[in-house]
């Protein structure tokens, strides 16, 4: 939504869409555009592309993995930077104690690419590749051609590799003042909880609230807002959203949000 991103695909299980779908639904309320597809089985990151080529048509697309977390003063301006992308492919690169366990991104001293690998036995860099992409149309016709790895999956790292054999791979560095987290693991979801519930409370502000993003990013009005914080004023979050709506909290947002 920061990135300037209104339709979006939610891809999943179907006993996982179900409970999604209940809470989203189309997106209206929040000036987006929603829709859901099933992946049958763990085919791999790849598989999305071709799951919703009809859904991209002859846009460029962005994918984020849905366990990932980023947060992180001046994102907004990062991810509009991504998504002006016309040509080729970006990705990001976050510096971590164990880049083994990820996805790698080598580049040089002018930060143009050189490899990408993925879990590598000996990191060519400590910079590892978070769950978040940004791609030209030819990303579907790219996916088209992957072949199943060792894992039986369709690679992400395969369609990045065949943009850097083209010369269109393009990295941009996280660094201080970013967090990345990765909630695929139970130690990972309780470390992203506990950040959350930090930031929050010290804070006052709420992290990914999708009510608050869309009325700042102008995707719905003012009355909107406290439309929806008016569904929910018996608990805190729904007091929170008639804060931003009444601008009560209006030098916080300027901060959070760089507008």
């Amino acid at each position: 939504m920061l990135a300037g991103i209104q339709e979006i695909l939610i891809i999943s299980t179907q006993q996982d869409l179900d409970s999604y779908e209940h809470l989203l639904g189309n997106g209206a309320d929040c000036g987006l555009k929603l829709s859901y597809a099933v992946q049958e089985k763990p085919n791999g990151l790849a598989e999305a592309f071709l799951i919703g080529e009809s859904f991209i048509g002859m846009d460029n697309v962005c994918l984020i993995l849905g366990d990932n977390v980023f947060h992180g003063t001046n994102f907004r301006g990062v991810l509009q930077r991504a998504a002006a992308l016309e040509h080729g492919a970006l990705v990001f690169g976050y510096p971590v104690p164990n880049p083994q366990d990820f996805g790698v991104v080598e580049f040089d001293q002018n930060y143009n690419v050189c490899s990408i690998e993925e879990k590598p036995s000996a990191p060519k860099s400590r910079y590892a590749v978070p769950g978040l992409y940004f791609y030209d149309n030819s990303v579907v016709s790219i996916a088209k051609s992957v072949r199943p790895s060792d894992r039986g999956e369709l690679e992400i790292t395969s369609i990045n590799n065949t943009y850097l054999q083209r010369g269109e791979l393009r990295v941009e560095l996280l660094g201080r003042g970013m967090t990345w987290l990765d909630t695929g693991t139970y130690d990972g979801l309780l470390e992203a909880a506990n950040y959350v519930s930090i930031i929050q409370r010290r804070q006052g502000l709420y992290i990914s609230c999708i009510e608050e993003i869309a009325y700042r990013m102008g995707y719905i009005s003012r009355e909107q807002l406290m439309v929806l914080a008016q569904r929910s004023l018996k608990t805190e979050y729904g007091r929170y959203l008639r804060d931003v709506a009444s601008s009560s909290i209006y030098w916080m947002i300027r901060t959070q949000f760089g507008s």
